[in-house]
């Protein structure tokens, strides 16, 4: 087998020979549809079990394009997988959340170049999702039903200073509480909770902002930025008015020349160390054109 062979390029045997975006099951799932299911065991050592789903998400069968260089109209198309596996695998009686998300970089940890994302079907609620699920919750809960994203929004619309871009449908910005450099939320303006609940105009204008914040990424120090991207959606089994539609963008380049580490206060403790300003950061971004 050649060194450069890629199973997710036409001409593999793996994949069709034409195709736009496309769903691959994962060849080394952590979730499998054979998988033991939970344990009726209990105490310390209960198994959870792993039934559930694993997907590639393949963006184009173009081996070397970056994310960066999908088109709008390309970046549509991926939206749309998203929500339409989002509803088949929700629909699976073992699935309690979907996690779409992308890894790209090899300082990430990424050996596959070729463009991709990937979806987890979890038979479970990931723990730093729970804890999001009960803190938007609480928050709800404490001030008369309000989303505590609508709140966030809202105050960053106003002030600006930490807004790096915004269309009719949803604003990009560094949050406050940022804990990566350069850490961007794209959140929706109107209060939805799933990708499946976008209007076909919400969905082109997400598709719009994907693609701004993209190329502003690999803009910014002038090579493609290593990253994680994580498409924010509500439980898949639990009603959660709470619960509002967005995507966290984690990027670890600390600067041209130097990586962001998750040292032992980072991995220790779960205090984050971030010694740059969100509105210096939210800056540099919004002044880094978003060419090709």
């Amino acid at each position: 087998m050649p060194a450069d062979w890629c199973p997710f390029c036409p001409g593999s045997g793996r994949v069709p020979d034409n195709y736009d975006v496309l769903i691959y099951p994962n060849d080394f799932p952590a979730f499998s549809e054979d998988a033991a299911p939970f344990s009726a065991e209990t105490g310390l050592y209960q198994s959870t079990g792993a039934r559930g789903q694993c997907d590639v998400v393949l963006y184009s069968p173009n081996h070397k394009l970056l994310p960066s260089q999908l088109t709008v109209e390309h970046w549509g198309k991926v939206v749309d997988l998203w929500a339409r596996r989002s509803r088949e695998l929700k629909a699976r009686p073992e699935v309690e959340y979907v996690a779409v998300f992308e890894n790209t970089g090899v300082a990430i940890g990424v050996t596959m170049p070729h463009p991709h994302g990937q979806i987890y079907a979890f038979p479970f609620y990931p723990p730093l999702v729970e804890t999001v699920f009960a803190s938007a919750a609480e928050y709800s809960s404490g001030n008369g039903g309000e989303c505590l994203w609508c709140t966030v929004l809202a105050r960053e619309l106003e002030a600006g200073e930490r807004v790096v871009a915004a269309n009719e449908s949803f604003a990009a910005f560094v949050p406050f509480w940022g804990r990566f450099p350069t850490e961007v939320q794209i959140c929706a303006r109107r209060h939805f909770a799933n990708p499946e609940d976008l209007s076909d105009v919400e969905r082109a204008d997400l598709a719009a902002m994907l693609s701004i914040v993209r190329r502003k990424y690999d803009n910014l120090y002038g090579f493609p930025m290593p990253l994680m991207m994580l498409v924010r959606q509500a439980p898949a089994k639990m009603a959660a008015p709470w619960f509002h539609f967005h995507i966290d963008f984690l990027p670890i380049q600390r600067s041209a020349k130097k990586l962001k580490y998750l040292a032992s206060v980072e991995s220790g403790t779960g205090t984050f160390l971030n010694d740059n300003r969100p509105e210096a950061q939210a800056a540099m971004l919004r002044e880094t054109e978003p060419r090709i």
